[in-house]
């Protein structure tokens, strides 16, 4: 607790950095910050068309919500995963990218990758309010949910803070931890009902004569959760399952506490190791 009241006294130097990396995301770019736009929208057309046209993925309509189209349904899920891609990869690399300030002055190093990650929320925000704008065009009643969706905004970043803080002291010990970290996402994004719907995935599978509870082990995938919320809340316009949510408090707590705690433990040795 005493570090967390530390970090809160820190709040300036995490808003002022939170507010470069904001700023130097885009520099020197023709568009700028229309890159946070561009970007998502550009994944949305390739997947919509690749397993929205060509493969006719079948996805159930909102639920009570009658919206029934596929690139809105997919940018509900894809929208929240990015989010939380980009600040745990960007959250890893902060103490290495910052080695030089790291090793030169004395101050709270996990700023840093907080900076990184809160710098993601930005964002994450003006992707939200232009899906929010197109499922309002589309007759979905979001607005009266926007307040639980900032709220499961804040748990999936205090999720992926969790992560980032445990990746970063394991990419100043070990570089190859952000190679591997990418091959992971990869497998990640399709291990989580993004592009697909969850009721795709069977109860069980046999591989190499042994019976997997395969529903079992895709439910362990907090991301999943995570879609499901956002998803409920979003394109369904209802409360999302408690079970879900649960499991999205459970996880972040879980990744929170146990970040915190690695990099407090390995914090004093970051400079010596950089």
């Amino acid at each position: 607790m005493t570090s967390l009241r530390d970090l809160g006294s820190s709040r300036e130097l995490v808003g002022n950095l939170t507010l470069r990396e904001v700023r130097g995301k885009y520099k020197r770019t023709a568009l700028g910050q229309l890159w946070s736009l561009l970007n998502p929208l550009a994944t949305m057309v390739i997947f919509t068309v690749v397993f929205g046209v060509l493969l006719r993925v079948e996805v159930p309509p909102g639920s009570p919500s009658g919206i029934d189209v596929f690139a809105l349904w997919l940018m509900c899920g894809l929208i929240p995963w990015t989010f939380m891609s980009n600040a745990v990869t960007g959250g890893m690399s902060a103490l290495v990218a910052n080695a030089n300030l790291v090793t030169k002055v004395y101050f709270r190093r996990e700023v840093l990758v907080a900076a990184n990650v809160f710098s993601w929320d930005v964002t994450f925000g003006i992707e939200l309010l232009v899906l929010s704008a197109a499922l309002l065009a589309f007759g979905a009643m979001v607005l009266p949910w926007l307040p639980l969706v900032i709220v499961f905004g804040l748990v999936l970043t205090a999720f992926g803070l969790g992560l980032a803080l445990m990746l970063a002291v394991a990419n100043v010990y070990f570089r190859d931890t952000q190679h591997f970290l990418s091959i992971f996402t990869q497998f990640w994004f399709y291990a989580t009902p993004i592009v697909y719907p969850a009721t795709l995935v069977p109860d069980s599978t046999e591989l190499l004569g042994v019976r997997i509870p395969l529903r079992t082990l895709y439910e362990l995938n907090p991301m999943e959760h995570f879609v499901a919320v956002f998803r409920a809340l979003l394109y369904d316009n209802r409360f999302p399952e408690l079970g879900d949510v649960i499991f999205t408090v459970g996880a972040a707590t879980v990744a929170l506490l146990a970040g915190w705690t690695i990099f407090r433990r390995y914090e004093p040795r970051l400079a010596e190791e950089l």
